[in-house]
Protein backbone atom coordinates (compact mmCIF):
# COMPACT_ATOMS: atom_id res chain seq x y z
CA UNK A 1 0.00 0.00 0.00
CA UNK A 2 1.48 3.04 -0.78
CA UNK A 3 1.01 6.16 0.92
CA UNK A 4 3.08 9.69 1.10
CA UNK A 5 4.49 11.00 4.64
CA UNK A 6 4.81 14.84 4.95
CA UNK A 7 4.62 16.40 8.41
CA UNK A 8 3.33 19.35 9.97
CA UNK A 9 5.14 20.65 12.58
CA UNK A 10 5.50 17.51 15.32
CA UNK A 11 2.56 15.72 13.48
CA UNK A 12 2.91 13.11 10.67
CA UNK A 13 0.31 13.54 8.09
CA UNK A 14 0.16 10.56 6.01
CA UNK A 15 -2.06 10.57 2.44
CA UNK A 16 -3.71 8.12 1.48
CA UNK A 17 -6.48 7.07 -1.16
CA UNK A 18 -9.83 5.97 1.76
CA UNK A 19 -9.77 4.87 4.91
CA UNK A 20 -9.71 1.45 3.96
CA UNK A 21 -6.02 1.93 3.54
CA UNK A 22 -4.94 4.06 5.85
CA UNK A 23 -5.87 0.98 8.65
CA UNK A 24 -4.43 -1.77 6.05
CA UNK A 25 -1.36 0.59 5.85
CA UNK A 26 -0.86 1.91 9.43
CA UNK A 27 -3.00 -0.35 11.47
CA UNK A 28 -3.39 2.13 14.20
CA UNK A 29 -3.48 2.57 17.80
CA UNK A 30 -4.48 6.20 18.31
CA UNK A 31 -7.99 7.52 16.42
CA UNK A 32 -6.78 9.50 13.94
CA UNK A 33 -8.52 12.57 12.14
CA UNK A 34 -9.08 12.43 8.22
CA UNK A 35 -9.17 15.69 6.39
CA UNK A 36 -10.56 16.73 3.31
CA UNK A 37 -9.87 20.31 2.56
CA UNK A 38 -11.25 20.16 -1.39
CA UNK A 39 -14.86 19.19 1.21
CA UNK A 40 -14.72 22.64 2.89
CA UNK A 41 -13.81 24.56 -0.44
CA UNK A 42 -16.67 23.51 -1.54
CA UNK A 43 -18.60 24.36 1.26
CA UNK A 44 -17.14 27.94 1.73
CA UNK A 45 -17.72 28.35 -2.13
CA UNK A 46 -21.07 27.79 -1.70
CA UNK A 47 -21.39 30.73 1.06
CA UNK A 48 -19.41 33.00 -0.84
CA UNK A 49 -21.51 32.54 -4.21
CA UNK A 50 -24.76 31.99 -2.61
CA UNK A 51 -25.25 33.96 0.59
CA UNK A 52 -26.52 37.86 0.07
CA UNK A 53 -23.52 39.34 1.94
CA UNK A 54 -20.65 38.74 4.08
CA UNK A 55 -19.57 35.46 5.05
CA UNK A 56 -17.40 35.73 8.05
CA UNK A 57 -16.02 31.63 9.28
CA UNK A 58 -16.87 31.23 12.90
CA UNK A 59 -13.50 30.15 14.43
CA UNK A 60 -14.43 28.19 17.45
CA UNK A 61 -16.10 25.66 15.32
CA UNK A 62 -12.79 24.16 14.37
CA UNK A 63 -9.56 26.66 14.71
CA UNK A 64 -7.13 24.30 12.48
CA UNK A 65 -4.59 26.83 10.60
CA UNK A 66 -5.14 24.05 7.74
CA UNK A 67 -8.79 24.81 7.37
CA UNK A 68 -8.41 28.36 7.99
CA UNK A 69 -5.79 28.33 5.41
CA UNK A 70 -8.53 26.61 3.30
CA UNK A 71 -11.41 28.88 3.79
CA UNK A 72 -9.23 31.86 2.85
CA UNK A 73 -7.98 30.42 -0.50
CA UNK A 74 -11.84 29.76 -1.11
CA UNK A 75 -12.75 33.42 -0.81
CA UNK A 76 -14.16 33.73 3.09
CA UNK A 77 -11.90 36.84 4.12
CA UNK A 78 -13.76 37.49 7.40
CA UNK A 79 -13.39 35.58 10.77
CA UNK A 80 -15.57 35.52 14.00
CA UNK A 81 -12.91 34.99 16.99
CA UNK A 82 -14.46 34.72 20.27
CA UNK A 83 -11.43 34.91 22.47
CA UNK A 84 -8.25 36.54 22.48
CA UNK A 85 -6.44 33.54 21.71
CA UNK A 86 -8.56 32.81 18.25
CA UNK A 87 -7.32 36.56 17.27
CA UNK A 88 -3.81 35.64 17.83
CA UNK A 89 -4.42 32.42 16.10
CA UNK A 90 -6.21 34.08 12.93
CA UNK A 91 -3.80 37.34 12.74
CA UNK A 92 -0.85 34.71 13.05
CA UNK A 93 -2.64 32.18 10.21
CA UNK A 94 -3.54 34.90 7.80
CA UNK A 95 -2.26 38.43 8.47
CA UNK A 96 -4.78 40.22 5.96
CA UNK A 97 -8.01 38.51 7.22
CA UNK A 98 -10.68 40.99 9.09
CA UNK A 99 -10.93 39.85 12.56
CA UNK A 100 -14.64 41.05 14.33
CA UNK A 101 -14.32 40.40 17.94
CA UNK A 102 -17.98 38.57 18.37
CA UNK A 103 -17.89 37.30 21.88
CA UNK A 104 -19.88 39.81 24.06
CA UNK A 105 -18.13 39.32 27.17
CA UNK A 106 -14.37 40.25 26.87
CA UNK A 107 -11.45 40.48 29.12
CA UNK A 108 -10.75 44.78 28.75
CA UNK A 109 -7.10 43.63 28.08
CA UNK A 110 -7.91 41.08 25.73
CA UNK A 111 -9.98 44.02 23.96
CA UNK A 112 -7.49 46.27 24.07
CA UNK A 113 -4.57 43.68 22.46
CA UNK A 114 -6.93 42.90 19.69
CA UNK A 115 -6.93 46.44 19.02
CA UNK A 116 -3.76 48.28 19.20
CA UNK A 117 -1.93 44.68 18.39
CA UNK A 118 -3.92 43.07 15.89
CA UNK A 119 -6.22 45.96 14.04
CA UNK A 120 -9.48 44.57 15.29
CA UNK A 121 -12.50 46.88 14.90
CA UNK A 122 -15.39 44.79 15.05
CA UNK A 123 -16.75 43.91 18.34
CA UNK A 124 -19.87 43.13 19.79
CA UNK A 125 -21.76 43.70 23.08
CA UNK A 126 -25.02 43.36 24.98
CA UNK A 127 -24.88 45.36 28.02
CA UNK A 128 -23.86 49.19 28.51
CA UNK A 129 -21.10 47.89 30.79
CA UNK A 130 -19.32 46.03 27.77
CA UNK A 131 -19.61 49.46 25.80
CA UNK A 132 -18.01 51.33 28.38
CA UNK A 133 -15.03 48.70 28.60
CA UNK A 134 -14.73 48.92 24.56
CA UNK A 135 -14.68 52.59 24.63
CA UNK A 136 -11.88 52.68 27.96
CA UNK A 137 -9.56 49.79 25.93
CA UNK A 138 -9.71 51.18 22.69
CA UNK A 139 -9.16 55.17 24.47
CA UNK A 140 -12.47 56.10 22.87
CA UNK A 141 -11.38 55.32 18.83
CA UNK A 142 -13.23 56.67 16.18
CA UNK A 143 -13.10 53.77 13.81
CA UNK A 144 -14.97 50.93 15.59
CA UNK A 145 -17.60 48.63 14.26
CA UNK A 146 -19.79 48.00 17.41
CA UNK A 147 -22.57 45.58 16.96
CA UNK A 148 -25.63 45.03 20.01
CA UNK A 149 -26.41 41.44 20.34
CA UNK A 150 -29.67 41.16 20.65
CA UNK A 151 -31.56 38.25 22.42
CA UNK A 152 -33.65 36.16 20.55
CA UNK A 153 -35.31 32.59 20.38
CA UNK A 154 -33.59 29.28 19.83
CA UNK A 155 -37.12 27.38 19.81
CA UNK A 156 -36.19 26.28 16.34
CA UNK A 157 -32.93 25.16 17.26
CA UNK A 158 -31.24 21.98 18.38
CA UNK A 159 -28.84 23.57 20.58
CA UNK A 160 -30.04 26.63 22.74
CA UNK A 161 -27.97 29.92 22.48
CA UNK A 162 -30.84 32.00 23.73
CA UNK A 163 -29.96 32.09 27.55
CA UNK A 164 -26.09 33.50 27.91
CA UNK A 165 -26.15 36.27 25.87
CA UNK A 166 -28.51 39.25 23.89
CA UNK A 167 -29.37 42.36 25.43
CA UNK A 168 -33.18 42.56 26.92
CA UNK A 169 -35.79 43.97 24.92
CA UNK A 170 -36.23 46.82 27.57
CA UNK A 171 -32.51 47.49 27.53
CA UNK A 172 -32.03 47.82 23.79
CA UNK A 173 -33.18 51.28 22.80
CA UNK A 174 -31.15 52.72 25.67
CA UNK A 175 -27.93 50.36 24.66
CA UNK A 176 -28.49 51.36 20.55
CA UNK A 177 -28.55 54.67 21.30
CA UNK A 178 -25.41 54.84 23.15
CA UNK A 179 -23.68 52.53 20.90
CA UNK A 180 -24.28 54.60 17.83
CA UNK A 181 -22.66 58.04 19.76
CA UNK A 182 -19.21 55.79 20.13
CA UNK A 183 -19.00 53.64 17.10
CA UNK A 184 -18.40 54.63 13.53
CA UNK A 185 -20.73 51.93 12.31
CA UNK A 186 -23.37 50.93 14.25
CA UNK A 187 -24.51 46.82 13.95
CA UNK A 188 -27.14 44.78 15.51
CA UNK A 189 -26.54 40.96 15.79
CA UNK A 190 -28.29 37.92 16.90
CA UNK A 191 -27.99 33.84 17.12
CA UNK A 192 -30.71 31.82 16.77
CA UNK A 193 -28.69 28.74 18.38
CA UNK A 194 -26.87 26.19 16.63
CA UNK A 195 -28.65 23.39 14.33
CA UNK A 196 -31.67 25.86 13.65
CA UNK A 197 -34.22 23.32 11.62
CA UNK A 198 -36.38 26.02 10.31
CA UNK A 199 -35.34 29.69 7.89
CA UNK A 200 -38.25 30.71 10.36
CA UNK A 201 -36.03 31.10 12.87
CA UNK A 202 -34.19 33.89 10.90
CA UNK A 203 -37.55 35.78 10.35
CA UNK A 204 -38.59 35.73 13.67
CA UNK A 205 -35.42 37.40 15.16
CA UNK A 206 -35.35 39.86 12.11
CA UNK A 207 -38.93 40.99 13.73
CA UNK A 208 -36.64 41.61 16.58
CA UNK A 209 -34.22 43.35 14.59
CA UNK A 210 -37.20 45.72 13.17
CA UNK A 211 -38.41 46.30 16.76
CA UNK A 212 -35.01 47.56 18.15
CA UNK A 213 -34.26 49.76 15.16
CA UNK A 214 -37.96 51.48 15.55
CA UNK A 215 -38.05 51.81 19.29
CA UNK A 216 -34.17 53.63 19.15
CA UNK A 217 -34.83 55.40 15.38
CA UNK A 218 -31.32 55.00 15.07
CA UNK A 219 -29.32 54.35 11.90
CA UNK A 220 -27.91 50.72 11.28
CA UNK A 221 -25.33 49.87 9.04
CA UNK A 222 -24.71 46.64 9.89
CA UNK A 223 -27.02 43.51 10.63
CA UNK A 224 -25.04 39.77 11.34
CA UNK A 225 -27.75 37.40 11.70
CA UNK A 226 -24.85 35.01 13.24
CA UNK A 227 -24.83 31.38 12.58
CA UNK A 228 -27.25 28.20 12.95
CA UNK A 229 -26.98 26.78 9.72
CA UNK A 230 -27.85 23.28 9.99
CA UNK A 231 -26.00 20.40 9.04
CA UNK A 232 -27.58 16.86 8.59
CA UNK A 233 -27.69 14.03 10.53
CA UNK A 234 -29.21 10.71 10.98
CA UNK A 235 -32.87 11.94 11.94
CA UNK A 236 -32.43 15.09 11.42
CA UNK A 237 -32.62 16.50 8.32
CA UNK A 238 -32.81 20.23 7.69
CA UNK A 239 -34.26 22.25 4.71
CA UNK A 240 -31.84 23.04 1.87
CA UNK A 241 -29.72 26.34 2.84
CA UNK A 242 -30.59 28.08 0.12
CA UNK A 243 -34.16 28.25 1.85
CA UNK A 244 -32.49 30.07 4.43
CA UNK A 245 -30.48 32.41 2.29
CA UNK A 246 -34.14 33.16 0.72
CA UNK A 247 -35.46 34.20 4.11
CA UNK A 248 -32.72 36.36 5.06
CA UNK A 249 -32.75 38.13 2.28
CA UNK A 250 -36.41 38.77 2.12
CA UNK A 251 -36.27 40.06 5.48
CA UNK A 252 -32.95 41.87 5.60
CA UNK A 253 -34.32 44.20 2.62
CA UNK A 254 -37.45 45.19 4.09
CA UNK A 255 -35.94 46.10 7.56
CA UNK A 256 -35.67 49.98 7.90
CA UNK A 257 -32.56 50.59 7.60
CA UNK A 258 -30.31 52.46 4.54
CA UNK A 259 -29.62 51.11 1.02
CA UNK A 260 -25.83 50.84 1.93
CA UNK A 261 -26.62 48.28 4.89
CA UNK A 262 -24.38 45.47 5.27
CA UNK A 263 -25.69 41.98 5.76
CA UNK A 264 -23.24 39.48 7.38
CA UNK A 265 -23.71 35.89 8.85
CA UNK A 266 -21.17 33.60 11.10
CA UNK A 267 -21.18 29.87 9.69
CA UNK A 268 -19.20 27.41 11.52
CA UNK A 269 -20.60 24.23 11.59
CA UNK A 270 -21.83 24.88 7.91
CA UNK A 271 -18.66 25.47 6.15
CA UNK A 272 -16.27 22.91 8.82
CA UNK A 273 -18.63 20.10 8.82
CA UNK A 274 -17.34 17.97 6.17
CA UNK A 275 -13.35 19.23 6.35
CA UNK A 276 -12.88 16.28 8.60
CA UNK A 277 -13.99 13.00 10.15
CA UNK A 278 -13.05 10.14 12.56
CA UNK A 279 -11.69 6.90 13.06
CA UNK A 280 -11.67 4.73 15.90
CA UNK A 281 -10.86 1.79 17.31
CA UNK A 282 -13.14 -0.79 18.94
CA UNK A 283 -11.49 -2.18 22.13
CA UNK A 284 -14.74 -4.36 23.56
CA UNK A 285 -18.35 -5.31 22.63
CA UNK A 286 -20.77 -5.97 25.53
CA UNK A 287 -23.95 -6.79 23.86
CA UNK A 288 -24.88 -3.59 22.27
CA UNK A 289 -22.38 -1.59 23.77
CA UNK A 290 -19.13 -0.80 22.41
CA UNK A 291 -15.66 0.24 23.75
CA UNK A 292 -14.23 2.56 21.43
CA UNK A 293 -10.77 4.73 22.00
CA UNK A 294 -12.37 7.95 21.75
CA UNK A 295 -15.06 9.78 23.63
CA UNK A 296 -16.88 12.42 25.62
CA UNK A 297 -13.74 14.54 26.28
CA UNK A 298 -12.40 13.58 23.07
CA UNK A 299 -13.29 14.55 19.57
CA UNK A 300 -16.78 13.59 20.97
CA UNK A 301 -18.60 15.73 22.69
CA UNK A 302 -21.24 16.22 21.66
CA UNK A 303 -22.18 12.17 20.94
CA UNK A 304 -21.78 12.21 24.57
CA UNK A 305 -23.51 15.53 26.35
CA UNK A 306 -25.83 16.36 23.70
CA UNK A 307 -27.10 13.37 22.31
CA UNK A 308 -25.52 14.04 18.63
CA UNK A 309 -25.84 10.96 16.20
CA UNK A 310 -23.16 11.13 13.97
CA UNK A 311 -23.16 8.96 10.51
CA UNK A 312 -21.06 5.48 11.59
CA UNK A 313 -19.44 3.12 9.29
CA UNK A 314 -18.13 -0.10 10.46
CA UNK A 315 -14.52 -0.45 7.97
CA UNK A 316 -14.35 -4.04 7.02
CA UNK A 317 -13.41 -5.87 4.08
CA UNK A 318 -15.31 -7.73 2.34
CA UNK A 319 -18.22 -6.56 2.89
CA UNK A 320 -21.20 -8.09 5.38
CA UNK A 321 -24.84 -9.34 4.48
CA UNK A 322 -25.45 -8.96 8.39
CA UNK A 323 -28.25 -6.61 9.46
CA UNK A 324 -27.77 -3.37 11.13
CA UNK A 325 -27.73 -3.59 14.60
CA UNK A 326 -28.55 -0.36 17.48
CA UNK A 327 -25.04 0.22 19.54
CA UNK A 328 -23.74 2.62 22.07
CA UNK A 329 -20.43 3.63 22.54
CA UNK A 330 -18.50 4.01 25.95
CA UNK A 331 -15.10 6.16 25.62
CA UNK A 332 -11.14 5.37 26.76
CA UNK A 333 -11.95 7.06 30.34
CA UNK A 334 -12.83 5.31 33.34
CA UNK A 335 -16.33 7.93 33.74
CA UNK A 336 -20.02 6.79 33.30
CA UNK A 337 -20.18 10.29 31.88
CA UNK A 338 -17.59 9.06 28.79
CA UNK A 339 -20.81 7.08 27.13
CA UNK A 340 -22.50 7.96 23.48
CA UNK A 341 -25.90 6.48 23.75
CA UNK A 342 -26.63 7.01 20.21
CA UNK A 343 -28.37 4.92 19.03
CA UNK A 344 -25.37 4.28 16.19
CA UNK A 345 -26.29 1.23 13.33
CA UNK A 346 -23.66 -1.10 12.60
CA UNK A 347 -23.59 -4.57 11.43
CA UNK A 348 -24.75 -6.98 14.00
CA UNK A 349 -22.05 -9.70 13.74
CA UNK A 350 -19.51 -7.86 15.12
CA UNK A 351 -17.56 -9.95 17.79
CA UNK A 352 -14.67 -7.44 18.94
CA UNK A 353 -11.61 -8.96 19.55
CA UNK A 354 -7.83 -8.48 18.85
CA UNK A 355 -6.71 -6.17 15.52
CA UNK A 356 -4.97 -9.67 14.42
CA UNK A 357 -7.68 -11.70 14.54
CA UNK A 358 -10.15 -9.28 12.83
CA UNK A 359 -8.46 -7.05 10.61
CA UNK A 360 -10.82 -5.04 9.24
CA UNK A 361 -14.05 -5.21 11.35
CA UNK A 362 -12.27 -3.55 14.69
CA UNK A 363 -12.30 0.30 12.95
CA UNK A 364 -15.20 2.48 13.35
CA UNK A 365 -15.33 5.45 10.88
CA UNK A 366 -17.28 8.23 12.11
CA UNK A 367 -18.30 10.55 9.04
CA UNK A 368 -18.34 13.23 11.21
CA UNK A 369 -17.59 14.27 14.43
CA UNK A 370 -18.20 16.85 16.70
CA UNK A 371 -16.77 20.67 16.74
CA UNK A 372 -13.87 20.33 18.92
CA UNK A 373 -12.69 23.54 20.08
CA UNK A 374 -8.64 22.22 21.02
CA UNK A 375 -6.91 21.17 18.77
CA UNK A 376 -4.19 19.46 20.93
CA UNK A 377 -4.99 17.27 24.10
CA UNK A 378 -2.75 16.24 26.52
CA UNK A 379 -2.83 12.24 26.45
CA UNK A 380 0.54 11.67 28.47
CA UNK A 381 4.13 13.39 29.13
CA UNK A 382 4.84 11.85 25.50
CA UNK A 383 1.90 12.69 23.52
CA UNK A 384 -0.49 15.06 22.11
CA UNK A 385 -2.97 14.40 19.68
CA UNK A 386 -5.40 16.53 17.16
CA UNK A 387 -9.32 16.35 17.97
CA UNK A 388 -10.79 18.24 15.52
CA UNK A 389 -13.62 15.88 13.91
CA UNK A 390 -16.54 17.91 12.63
CA UNK A 391 -20.40 17.01 12.06
CA UNK A 392 -21.53 16.77 8.91
CA UNK A 393 -22.16 19.60 6.10
CA UNK A 394 -25.71 21.16 5.84
CA UNK A 395 -26.21 20.58 2.51
CA UNK A 396 -26.17 16.63 2.64
CA UNK A 397 -24.88 13.72 4.54
CA UNK A 398 -21.55 13.40 4.97
CA UNK A 399 -19.54 12.27 2.16
CA UNK A 400 -17.26 9.50 1.99
CA UNK A 401 -13.33 10.25 2.83
CA UNK A 402 -12.50 7.88 -0.06
CA UNK A 403 -12.11 10.73 -2.87
CA UNK A 404 -8.83 11.76 -3.89
CA UNK A 405 -6.83 13.97 -1.81
CA UNK A 406 -8.05 12.53 1.59
CA UNK A 407 -5.22 12.83 4.01
CA UNK A 408 -4.84 11.06 7.32
CA UNK A 409 -3.69 12.56 10.62
CA UNK A 410 -2.11 10.93 12.48
CA UNK A 411 -1.69 11.13 16.58
CA UNK A 412 2.00 10.64 16.80
CA UNK A 413 3.99 13.16 18.05
CA UNK A 414 8.05 13.50 18.15
CA UNK A 415 7.85 15.88 20.58
CA UNK A 416 6.34 18.06 22.94
CA UNK A 417 6.63 21.04 20.52
CA UNK A 418 3.32 23.28 19.50
CA UNK A 419 4.88 24.51 16.31
CA UNK A 420 3.81 24.34 12.88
Amino acid sequence: MLFHVIFWGSLELHQHHSAHGLIQALSPVEPVTLVRPHAAARAARFFIERFPGTTMYAVKANPSPDLLRVLWDSGVTHYDVASIAEVRLVARTLPKAVLCFMHPVKAEEAISEAYWKHGVRTFSLDTMDELQKIVRATEGAQDLNLLVRLRVSSDHSKLSLAAKFGAEPEDVAELLMATRQASDALGICFHVGSQAMTPHAYAQAMERVRAAIVAASVTVDIIDVGGGFPSSYPGMEPPPLGAYFDTIHRTFESLPISYSAELWCEPGRALSAEYSSLIVRVEKRRGDELYINDGAYGALFDAAHVGWRFPVTLLREPESDAELTAFSFYGPTCDDLDHMAGPFFLLGRYQGGRFHRDRHARRLWLRDADQVQRLWRRRDPCRQRRTDGQPVHGRGRARAAHGDGDQAVLTARKSLSRSG
